[in-house]
């Protein structure tokens, strides 16, 4: 009898567990399954290899003029006459093109030079900077200032740049200006614009120590602004704190774990975190190929992508890597930091190296990771989309919390039959989770400041806002956060930057409005002047953000 009730409460337990875990499972397929995917457009007439949001809710997007004809015309008949055009001296066809977000519209744009691997940057007054790229346009600085018309298309500054400028990264300074850094077989930075004649390239050694010359692999550095005003600059598996005004490295930082590099062509991406009150700026550097991957995909043979991510506190007095793993690998992705302070992590691939038709097992699945989660449960995975997006893909967030996904072409042309992952012309969105409906109720809407409102450093402002209803707003429950939109390109978004608001206590104002008093980022170091997008969240759920001008 004993032996028997033994049995049956062994039996028991068993269906216990044996439930408890398809349970689980069941959760943990429903948490895969959040978010959702939306194509946009079908045909934007150019793979989307670089992209920028600008404060007029538009994107300026661009490949490569060498690619070939385009899919889309330029406009009035117009062509481009290139005599140092490698492949169409002629091009009736853009290479660039303007998309509106609230009317999902396409417009094209005249590029006159060759963009393909170049920077950018906004400007305080919203002009976006770009520098460099490929044969005829490697020096060349171009001008794009928003326009609420049809009118604005690209300005080209021929020669502007001292030094060739191809796979180098820009960064916006506090006094406004733009420094550039690196590029292939440049071993220097400079500015935009230049203060006089004597403004020239500088030599930056890291850049040359950080160089493997049979694959290089630290093309696209990775830049930050630290809030002392130096420059945190990422390059292989190294990095550093420069001072660029004594022309001077502060402080040099551990290898990263493992030594494996993180820059392209072995693409990883990273990112500054949230910067907030009482706490240092930390780095995310994730993803890329293990060391000798590059030579290996040339023949024929694709290796699996790092699946792990470095953080590091910048400013500590023995700054050191935290190692974290991710839910898969991952090479050739773009982070974005999101209005909820988490990053999203997508596109890519899970084997091989970026170039040309060298990334296998495209990585569909977003990962989103949790800051201020505990170790061993920040990453969270995602719905996957239908559509692969390798090498020269590219991603933005907008305004309203989703994110904008488009490009991927491994091909050295315009190649859409007969190969593994052809040329992709599409836009895609993706809705994370909070923009889910079932999270309606607890949704905010910014009544003021109004769209686009200018704020100056360290000043306090009231932000108000609506919730519906059936919602309770304890001041708890809410974060305001800032974010500069990112020029991103070849899977690491450039000057961009998320500030958690300092805030004071929320107060009701009327029928389901409430107001919230926050504190604008203190310096330039903290945030340089220019545009961002100003979210409120509640309860973990951001509404529309509106865009405000720092001065």
């Amino acid at each position: 009898m004993a032996s028997a009730s033994k049995f049956s409460g062994d039996l028991r337990r068993r269906d216990f567990f044996l439930i408890l875990s398809v349970f689980l499972s069941q959760c943990t397929n429903l948490a895969s399954a959040a978010g959702k995917w939306e194509v946009l457009v079908p045909n934007i007439g150019i793979s989307a290899m670089h992209m920028q949001l600008l404060h007029t809710d538009r994107i300026a997007m661009f490949d490569r003029t060498d690619f070939g004809p385009s899919n889309i015309s330029l406009p009035d008949g117009k062509c481009r006459r290139d005599p140092k055009e490698l492949m169409l001296k002629t091009d009736c066809t853009a290479h660039s093109v303007e998309y509106d977000v609230f009317s999902n519209s396409i417009r094209p744009l005249n590029v006159l030079t060759d963009v393909w691997c170049s920077s950018g940057a906004v400007a305080p007054d919203g002009t976006l900077i770009q520098a460099g790229g490929f044969n005829d346009g490697e020096r060349a600085v171009r001008l794009y200032k928003p326009c609420r018309s049809h009118s604005c298309d690209w300005e080209e500054i021929n020669g502007a740049l001292a030094e060739k400028r191809w796979y180098a990264t820009s960064q916006i300074l506090p006094d406004g200006r733009q420094i550039i850094v690196g590029g292939r077989q440049t071993f220097t930075y400079e500015f935009h614009p230049k203060s006089g004649s004597g403004d020239g390239a500088r030599y930056l050694p890291f850049l040359k120590q950080t160089t493997d010359f049979q694959i290089e692999n630290n093309l696209y550095p990775y830049v930050f602004l630290n809030t002392d005003g130096n420059l945190f600059i990422y390059a292989n598996n190294q990095a550093i704190l420069f001072d660029y005004w004594k022309e001077k490295v502060v402080r040099s930082y551990p290898k990263i774990p493992g030594g494996d590099p993180r820059n392209y062509p072995s693409t990883g991406s990273a990112v500054l975190l949230p910067l907030k009150d009482n706490a240092g700026p930390e780095v995310l550097v994730c993803g890329g190929a293990p060391t000798g991957s590059f030579l290996k995909v040339r023949k024929g043979k694709f290796i699996g992508a790092l699946n792990t991510c470095g953080r590091i506190r910048i400013n500590d007095l023995n700054p050191q890597w935290y190692i974290e793993t991710m839910p898969m690998g991952r090479v050739m992705s773009d982070m974005l930091l999101l209005p909820t302070a988490d990053v999203l992590i997508l596109n890519g691939a899970g084997s091989g190296t970026a170039g040309w038709e060298f990334g296998r097992d495209p990585a569909l699945r977003p990962v989103t990771y949790k800051p201020d989660y505990p170790a061993g449960s920040r990453f969270e995975v995602h719905a996957p989309s239908s559509r692969a997006r390798m090498y020269h893909s590219s991603a933005v967030l907008l305004r309203d919390g989703r994110v904008l996904v488009g490009g991927s072409n491994p091909h050295q042309y315009y190649n859409f039959t007969g190969v593994m992952f052809p040329t992709d012309l599409s836009l895609e969105a993706f809705s994370p989770a909070y923009l889910d409906r079932s999270f309606a109720y607890l949704r905010p809407t910014i009544v003021s400041p109004p769209s686009p409102t200018a704020v100056q450093h360290g000043r306090r402002f009231p932000v108000r806002f609506t919730v519906p209803e059936r919602s309770k707003v304890a001041t708890g429950d809410i974060m305001v956060t800032m974010v500069a939109p990112s020029f991103t390109t070849h899977s690491f978004a450039m000057n961009q930057r998320l500030l958690i608001l300092t805030r004071g206590e929320v107060a009701a104002v009327g029928k389901s409005t409430y107001e919230v008093p926050v504190v604008a980022p203190g310096s330039a170091n903290l945030a340089p002047a220019g545009f961002y997008i100003l979210f409120v969240s509640h309860k973990g759920i951001p509404g529309p953000g509106t865009w405000i001008q720092i001065k």
